[in-house]
């Protein structure tokens, strides 16, 4: 199927993503399609499907299948609509709470292979509570090139949640864009110079510099994409290309925001970050 035959409208947002219009997600969708619009996510990272009809936990999971396998964190709530879908609140008991909050990450960090999409969909919109996005190839650019270099000696160390350790930077697997792994939250320790002779791990004191410059470098970068929720929304992200972080007001009390329950499925990621990757980047 070409450009010109698509069937929806799709609009590039001035900072990050598309915006689509004219599909209705709940309909029968057919092959050509589902794999323009898998095209349309690899390449503008992040891609907003507005004024959906209501989606059931079943039909987010069928949504997600295109991409791939999926993959449910251990994280459960009594009432999320399907075992893989995860959902989340501002309310303990409509969704787990906190969510998002504990620093800038790709979502499954800390698997062996991390998730390779994730998908979202505001089930009730508050009044206030983005999603903040930011690039990671656009990103790693801005960074200069001195900082950028001694960020490619890095490997992360999951936290109690996992025991991997993962190059920071890396080529995207389907882009060859380099990219970053990393969770500002759940981060144990770095590795210098894994495989080398030269190789040693983080102090706890140098761990919490790293991790605050990288934080430092991603708030400073005029890059973060602040996504306000409307009614509708559904969003399918390439998580190895995009970091995000639940704002503050996510976690606000429904006096002041209004009750916010979001759900949100992951496809299992099909290979472990590495430098071996194709890279097809100039930085």
């Amino acid at each position: 199927m070409t450009e010109a035959m698509r069937p929806y409208q799709l609009t590039l947002q001035p900072s990050l993503g598309a915006e689509v219009h004219g599909i209705d997600l709940i309909a029968d969708i057919s092959n050509p399609v589902i794999d323009m619009i898998k095209q349309d996510v690899t390449q503008h990272k992040l891609v907003i499907f507005r004024n959906q009809k209501p989606i059931s936990g079943q039909r987010q999971v069928e949504i997600s299948q295109w991409f791939g396998q999926l993959e449910s964190t251990f994280y459960k709530h009594e009432k999320s609509p399907h075992p893989d879908v995860f959902r989340v609140s501002n309310v303990e008991s409509e969704g787990c709470t906190g969510v998002g909050r504990t620093g800038w990450h790709i979502d499954g960090s800390f698997q062996p292979e991390p998730f390779s999409h994730s998908l979202y969909y505001m089930h009730h919109v508050p009044d206030n509570g983005d999603t903040a996005f930011l690039p990671l190839n656009e990103f790693l650019k801005k960074v200069s090139e001195d900082k950028r270099k001694d960020w490619e000696r890095l490997w992360m160390c999951s936290d109690r949640r996992g025991h991997h350790s993962h190059p920071i930077i890396y080529p995207h697997p389907t882009t060859g864009l380099k990219v970053l792994c990393f969770h500002l939250g759940m981060t144990d320790a770095f590795i210098w110079d894994k495989g080398t002779p030269n190789q040693r791990l983080t102090s706890p004191a140098e761990t919490a510099t790293i991790l605050k410059d990288i934080h430092n470098e991603i708030v400073n970068s005029q890059l973060i994409y602040r996504h306000k929720w409307q009614v509708g929304d559904f969003i399918i992200s390439d998580n190895l290309a995009i970091g995000h972080e639940a704002t503050e007001e996510t976690q606000y009390a429904p006096e002041q925001v209004g009750l916010r329950i979001l759900h949100r499925t992951t496809v299992k990621g099909v290979k472990a970050p590495s430098k071996d990757n194709p890279c097809k980047d100039t930085i």
